[in-house]
C-alpha cells in the first residue's frame, strides 16, 4: 500500500521575502521558486499524439501545464509576451526533453493580430489543434475602484476576457470532436479580493464563457471546461499582483495553510484534455486548497 502524503506538507510552504517585479514577472527571479513539476511530474501517455495551444505557458500554471502535457504525449505550442522569452526557453526545453515538438510564440494577446498570429502559427507548427488553453492573464492591484484607472480596466478586459474569446473564436474551425478547450478561471470568480476588481470580473467571465461554449459546442464532440485556482506561487504576485502585504503571506490564510504549487494544478488540466474526461463538459474545477466554491 502507498504511504499517505499529508497536503499540508507535501508542497513546500511558501514565505516569500518582500519582492517586485515589473509586470508581467519572471518564474527565474521568483523567490522562492515555485514547483511547475520539472522534477516531479511523470507522464502515462494520456494525451499522445495531442497538439495543443496554451497561452501564457512560460511561466506559473500555463508552464506547469505544458510540462504535463508533454510528457502525457502532445506537441504543445506555448504563447507568451515577448520580455518573457527566458522563461519560455526553460519551458520549451522541458517540452524538448520529453521528446515533443515545443513551439515558442511571443506575441501580444491584448490585439487583434496577436490573437490571430497565435492560432495560425500554432497550426502551421503542429499541424493542427486538439487542445486549448486559455491561461494567459492581467493582474495588477489597486486601492479601490477609484484608483483603478480606466486604460488599466481595459488592457485586463482585453487582455484576459476578449483574447480568450478571440483565440477560441479563431481556434474553433480547426477542433474537431474530441478536441477541449479549457479557461482558467479563479476563486476570485466567488469570492473577490477588494483590490483586484477587474481581474475577479475576468475569472467570472471565464466561468461563463465556458459554460456558453459547452451548451453550443458539446453536441459538436467538443469539450468545455474551466479550471479555477486559488492561492497559486507564481508571478503575477510579485509583480504588482498582490499588495506587499499580501505577497509576504501569500496564501497561508487558504485552510491547508499555504499557496500551492503550479505543478499541483498540472494533473486538473490533463485530466480535463484527456479521453477521462470524455462526460466532462460545462464543468468549473476548483483547486484551492480548501476554499470552498459553488
Amino acid at each position: 500500500m502507498s504511504p499517505l502524503n499529508d497536503p499540508r506538507t507535501l508542497f513546500p510552504t511558501v514565505d516569500p521575502p518582500e519582492q517586485t517585479q515589473p509586470e508581467p514577472g519572471l518564474d527565474r527571479n521568483l523567490q522562492p521558486p515555485a514547483d511547475l513539476g520539472m522534477d516531479s511530474y511523470v507522464g502515462h501517455e494520456r494525451l499522445v499524439g495531442r497538439r495543443a495551444l496554451i497561452t501564457g505557458g512560460d511561466s506559473g500554471i500555463g508552464a506547469a501545464a505544458a510540462i504535463a502535457y508533454a510528457r502525457e504525449g502532445a506537441d504543445v505550442a506555448i504563447a507568451y509576451l515577448p520580455e518573457e522569452q527566458p522563461d519560455a526557453d526553460v519551458i520549451l526545453k522541458a517540452i524538448g526533453d520529453a521528446g515533443r515538438r515545443g513551439i515558442g510564440i511571443p506575441v501580444d494577446l491584448s490585439t487583434l493580430e496577436g490573437c490571430r498570429k497565435v492560432v495560425a502559427d500554432t497550426v502551421e507548427a503542429l499541424g493542427g489543434l486538439d487542445i486549448l488553453v486559455n491561461n494567459a492573464s492581467r493582474q495588477i492591484w489597486h486601492d479601490g475602484i477609484e484608483n483603478l484607472p480606466d486604460e488599466d480596466f481595459d488592457l485586463t478586459m482585453r487582455t484576459n476576457v476578449y483574447a480568450a474569446y478571440r483565440v477560441t473564436k479563431e481556434a474553433l474551425p480547426h477542433l474537431q470532436p474530441g478536441s477541449s478547450i479549457i479557461f482558467t478561471s479563479s476563486v476570485q470568480a466567488y469570492d473577490p479580493s477588494e483590490t483586484l476588481i477587474d481581474y475577479g470580473i475576468t475569472k467570472a467571465a471565464m466561468n461563463h464563457l465556458s459554460k456558453s461554449l459547452a451548451m453550443e459546442l458539446t453536441p459538436k464532440g467538443i469539450r468545455v471546461n474551466a479550471v479555477a485556482p486559488g492561492p497559486f506561487w507564481t508571478p503575477l504576485q510579485p509583480s504588482h499582483g498582490q499588495p506587499m502585504e499580501k505577497v509576504t503571506s501569500f496564501g497561508q490564510a487558504s485552510p491547508l495553510g499555504r499557496a500551492g504549487h503550479p505543478a499541483e494544478l498540472a494533473g486538473a488540466y490533463v485530466y480535463l484534455a484527456s479521453d477521462e474526461a470524455s462526460y466532462t463538459s460545462g464543468s468549473t474545477l476548483s483547486v484551492t486548497g480548501g476554499r470552498p466554491t459553488p
